[in-house]
């Protein structure tokens, strides 16, 4: 039964499987709500190293900003591999991994608030603003089952993310040859119509992690999944506030 199918690859059925059996279940079992509240943690975390590096920004000290941006990038990822093929580590490497997030976050929010502070004074706030709308509502349409996480539902935003994925990677791979792609960050009505494609997909994701961390309560698994949970709806919460401030930035650049 594919259970645990989730089009973010942190939450996956066999990290759930795996950890499922008595000899685990001793240290306690999974909670809603305790991945609720350490996921409450995390983006207090996340928000610690944001402020810090917009700080460093505004007091003009911008490359002491990029050296921690780029310790965020890689940092992150580092810890994002750790947990995903070692969730016993989740307890240890999720708070990291919210800081470096926050360090990369909140570096990349400062410059994009300066770039946009004439033409779009409230980019950052709005755009912090629709992600965790975005976040709520999505949660709520899961709770009273307006949208429910079906097989069929799972299908296709799995495909989708893979799709943005790999789209994203190939983009990446014909930059390295020169090849210039401007609908990837220009204003165009194509360029706009991908982001939105790209925000609709991330928030569904959503669905899904919240049906995963049901799930995985529902089955008893052991209480430090509750961090791996927690993180992996980071991971997504992370991808759709970068991808609205993208599109924000969009708009922006019509006006």
């Amino acid at each position: 039964m594919a259970l645990f199918e989730s089009g973010n690859p942190t939450l996956s059925q066999k990290f759930f499987n795996k950890t499922a059996n008595a000899s685990l279940q001793a240290q306690g079992i999974m909670s809603v709500r305790g991945t609720l509240n350490k996921f409450g943690f995390l983006m207090m975390m996340v928000i610690g190293g944001a402020v810090y590096t917009w700080h460093l920004y505004d007091t003009g000290n911008p490359t002491l900003m990029s050296t921690l941006m780029m310790v965020g990038i890689f940092g992150g990822l580092i810890a994002a591999l750790g947990i995903t093929f070692k969730p016993t580590w989740a307890g240890y490497l999720a708070p990291a991994y919210g800081i470096l997030e926050g360090f990369f976050i909140g570096g990349l929010s400062a410059v994009m608030n300066d770039a946009f502070k004439e033409k779009y004074p409230g980019l950052i706030m709005q755009a912090v603003g629709l992600t965790f709308g975005v976040a709520i509502a999505m949660f709520l349409l899961y709770n009273f089952r307006i949208i429910k996480a079906t097989e069929k539902f799972k299908s296709i935003i799995i495909t989708a993310t893979m799709g943005i994925a790999i789209f994203y990677l190939l983009s990446m791979v014909v930059r390295m040859f020169g090849v210039n792609m401007p609908f990837l960050y220009d204003a165009s009505p194509l360029g706009i119509g991908i982001s939105l494609f790209v925000v609709a997909i991330a928030a569904l994701n959503l669905i899904i992690d919240f049906d995963m961390i049901e799930r995985g309560s529902e089955m008893g698994a052991p209480r430090y999944m509750e961090w791996y949970g927690a993180f992996g709806l980071l991971v997504t919460l992370v991808w759709l506030y970068i991808e609205i401030l993208k599109l924000l930035s969009r708009f922006a650049k019509r006006d």
